[in-house]
C-alpha cells in the first residue's frame, strides 16, 4: 500500500513539475514574440515621431526604470501617439503590470490605439480619451510608476494629485524639465518636489529634454 502512495505522490509531483514547465515556456515565448515585434515596430517608426512624443533615448529611461525596480502600476499623463507609452508597456509586459495612459486629444488618442495594437502592446495598455485636469485626480491608485508629459503648467497639479497614491519605492518622473527657463510650471514643480523630505529627486539628461526622476521614500 505504501509503495503505491509514494507512486501516486510522485507522479503528482512529476506532473506538477511538467506544467510548470509549460507555463513558464509558454512565457518565455510570449516575451520572446513581444520584444521581436516592438522592435520592429520601434525600427520602421523610428523616424516619424512627431507630435510631441519623446525621443528614443528617453524612451529607453522609461523602460530602464521599471526593469530595475519591477514596477507594475504605471500611469502616464499625455499619451501623444503613443511612444512613450510602448517603451513603458515593453517592460510591464515583462514584469507583470499594465499602464494607465491619458490623452486628451481624439486624434492622438486613434493613432496610439492603432500604434499599440500594432506593437503587439494592447493588453498592457489602459488607453483613455480624457481631460487629465479631470480624470487624474479621480484615479483610485496605487501607483508605483509615474509619468506626467502633458501641460507643464499643470505638472504640479499632477504631482499633488498622484503623490498620495504613489507607493513608498514608486517612482514619479516628468518629461521636459531642463526647458525649465521656458516655463515658469516646471521651475514650480521642481522646486516643490525637491523641497520634500521624503523625496529623493534627480534628472537624467540623457537628451536634450530632461527626465526628472522623484522616489517616494516614505509615506512622510
Amino acid at each position: 500500500m505504501y509503495p503505491k502512495v509514494i507512486l501516486i505522490l510522485v507522479m503528482i509531483a512529476f506532473i506538477g513539475w511538467l506544467n510548470l514547465n509549460m507555463v513558464f515556456s509558454q512565457s518565455a515565448q510570449t516575451s520572446q514574440t513581444i520584444d521581436e515585434q516592438v522592435k520592429k515596430f520601434l525600427a520602421a517608426h523610428q523616424n516619424r515621431w512627431e507630435d510631441m512624443n519623446i525621443p528614443a533615448v528617453d524612451g529607453q529611461v522609461l523602460y530602464d526604470l521599471i526593469m530595475k525596480n519591477n514596477y507594475k502600476m504605471a500611469l502616464e499623463i499625455g499619451t501623444s501617439t503613443g511612444h512613450s507609452a510602448i517603451w513603458m508597456a515593453w517592460a510591464l509586459s515583462k514584469t507583470g503590470g499594465k499602464l494607465i495612459t491619458i490623452e486628451i486629444n481624439e486624434r492622438r488618442y486613434r493613432q496610439a490605439l492603432a500604434n499599440f495594437k500594432q506593437a503587439g502592446l494592447s493588453d498592457y495598455i489602459d488607453a483613455r480619451l480624457a481631460d487629465a485636469h479631470e480624470l487624474v485626480p479621480k484615479l483610485k491608485g496605487p501607483f508605483d510608476f509615474v509619468f506626467s508629459d502633458a501641460d507643464k503648467d499643470w505638472y504640479l497639479n499632477y504631482f499633488k494629485a498622484v503623490f498620495p497614491k504613489l507607493k513608498v519605492g514608486g517612482c514619479f518622473t516628468a518629461h521636459n524639465v531642463l526647458n525649465v527657463r521656458y516655463n515658469r510650471g516646471i521651475k514650480e514643480f521642481l522646486d516643490y518636489v525637491k523641497s520634500l523630505p521624503n523625496v529623493e529627486t534627480t534628472i537624467n539628461r540623457a537628451s536634450s529634454s530632461g527626465i526628472s526622476i522623484s522616489y517616494k521614500k516614505s509615506d512622510k
